[in-house]
């Protein structure tokens, strides 16, 4: 509530600028190319500065996206990613998506400190660490890198070469299932790496996903980080209280 002796704080011209654009872009189908900051400064009788931040701002939510050297377009509606133990093919079904993966690398390594306490092994333990691009209907989706022993799934590099999914693998191959998990979610701008692998600028933003993820008896089998394309995706979690 505003105070009587105190004057209604001004609204931010690009966040007028940003208003007009929200309008505009619902009554425009996705795939749209919107006008150029140029126009939309003419047409709105604001600097090109002004209308850059705006963009910018619905750039990072999702609303826009731009394609270096053709211009701003309307996004696609984003997809709701809910956070549970789904493997990710389960999930881009359920988005009504044919999913597939590009494996970047699989290979057998040490563990490290953080690797070896998530997965409660010893320091310098044989691991593998399976690197893939997730996609559905052949668009980029996400970049994971999942980590797990390589003395409790022995091959685990060699059967991921030809398999699509991780959690069928281990189902299959081991006759291990998924059954608890605790993640932590963050957001980091795209590195060149990233950004070229999901198709979108260096700098935008990612959604990261750090889960652990463990068997029946509490063992823990997966170690993996996920990076989301910030635009692309709403993460959604099911929440209930917890017994006293």
């Amino acid at each position: 509530m505003t105070s009587p002796d105190r004057p209604a704080a001004r609204e931010p011209k690009y966040y007028t600028v940003k208003r007009h654009l929200l309008t505009s872009i619902e009554a425009l189908e996705p795939g749209s190319l919107v006008a150029t900051e140029r126009e939309l400064a003419a047409e709105l009788g604001t600097s090109r500065t002004t209308v850059r931040q705006a963009l910018v701002e619905l750039v990072a939510e999702g609303r826009l996206v731009r394609r270096q050297g053709s211009g701003t377009y309307v996004a696609e509606a984003k997809m709701t990613w809910p956070q549970d133990l789904s493997s990710f093919t389960e999930q881009a079904e359920a988005n009504g998506l044919v999913p597939s993966s590009r494996l970047l690398a699989s290979a057998r390594i040490r563990a490290d400190d953080d690797v070896a306490s998530m997965l409660n092994v010893s320091r310098g333990a044989p691991v593998y660490c399976v690197e893939r691009l997730r996609l559905g209907d052949e668009q980029p989706i996400a970049v994971e890198s999942s980590w797990l022993s390589a003395q409790r799934f022995p091959r685990l590099g060699i059967v991921m070469r030809r398999a699509g999914s991780l959690h069928a693998v281990l189902a299959s191959d081991y006759g291990v299932r998924l059954r608890k998990g605790e993640e932590s979610i963050e957001t980091v701008p795209a590195s060149p790496e990233h950004a070229a692998l999901l198709q979108t600028d260096t700098g935008s933003p990612l959604l990261v996903v750090k889960r652990r993820s463990f068997d029946a008896e509490r063992t823990p089998v997966e170690w993996s980080t996920s990076w989301f394309r910030g635009d692309r995706i709403t993460l959604v979690a099911s929440l209930g209280k917890r017994a006293r």
